[in-house]
């Protein structure tokens, strides 16, 4: 390994970090323009986005396995957070079509709901971001083990 480029700094984890980082700068911009804030679950995305260049700045600041891992675990709380946002707004979806349609059930229920005024999908990209976070922490250099013989008996 060359030593002179930091460990974890090859072109394309670069390129995985910087998309990375203009999506949640990006989302985070978005969410706070649509007002994304009447409650803790809304907070929640805010928070994890907002938290992300922190841990970015860290793993550059101070590269190591630790700033790596958490980042790492970030990543997957921003997966988890897309999947209940995607829960959170179809079961919201759900209760405004049950509101306005008391009588709506079945396939039309479901599919309505998906329609629904509130994004159904949209949470997913922050589930994406968490995705492309992980990627870059695949088979991170920082992460490596160094191999240590087994004991001879």
């Amino acid at each position: 390994m060359n030593r002179d480029v930091p460990a974890g700094s090859g072109p394309l984890r670069r390129i995985l970090l910087a998309v990375f980082l203009l999506g949640a700068l990006g989302t985070l911009a978005e969410l706070i323009l649509l007002e994304h804030y009447e409650d803790w679950w809304q907070l929640l995305p805010l928070a994890l986005l907002g938290a992300s260049p922190v841990a970015v700045a860290l793993m550059i600041l101070r590269p190591g396995a630790a700033s790596v891992r958490s980042f790492q675990m970030l990543m997957l709380v921003l997966v988890a957070a897309g999947g209940i946002g995607v829960y959170q707004h179809y079961t919201g979806n759900v209760e405004f079509e049950l509101e306005m349609y008391p009588s709506r059930g079945g396939f039309e229920l479901i599919w309505e709901s998906l329609k629904g005024a509130t994004p159904t999908l949209a949470p997913g990209a922050v589930a994406q971001l968490g995705l492309l976070g992980l990627a870059y922490c695949f088979r991170h250099p920082l992460l490596a083990r160094t191999a240590r013989p087994a004991p001879r008996d």
